[in-house]
């Protein structure tokens, strides 16, 4: 085989690397934000139901709050209420 075919052979290999390095980051950039999105309505409707039944708003919409449920979930949502629980007694 001459080089220029080894060379051709090889950018395909890279190029093909490229393209799926760059489609899981994709992934998890949308789901980062999937997550955000869905983290900040949950907020807003336990704030809507917290008082609905007479109790202060616990956790507001913030960036902050908005980053721990983007990294962390579901667990980040329940730690912030956690905290603000905690913060109460």
């Amino acid at each position: 085989m001459g080089q220029t075919k080894i060379l051709l052979i090889m950018g395909a290999c890279v190029l093909v690397l490229l393209a799926l390095a760059w489609r899981r980051q994709l992934e998890w950039l949308m789901n980062l934000l999937l997550r955000g999105v869905l983290g900040a309505v949950a907020i807003y409707f336990i704030n809507l139901a917290v008082t609905a039944q007479g109790y202060p708003t616990l956790v507001g919409i913030n960036p902050a709050t908005v980053l721990t449920c983007s990294v962390l979930g579901f667990p980040g949502l329940a730690a912030l209420y956690g905290l603000q629980v905690l913060h109460l007694l």
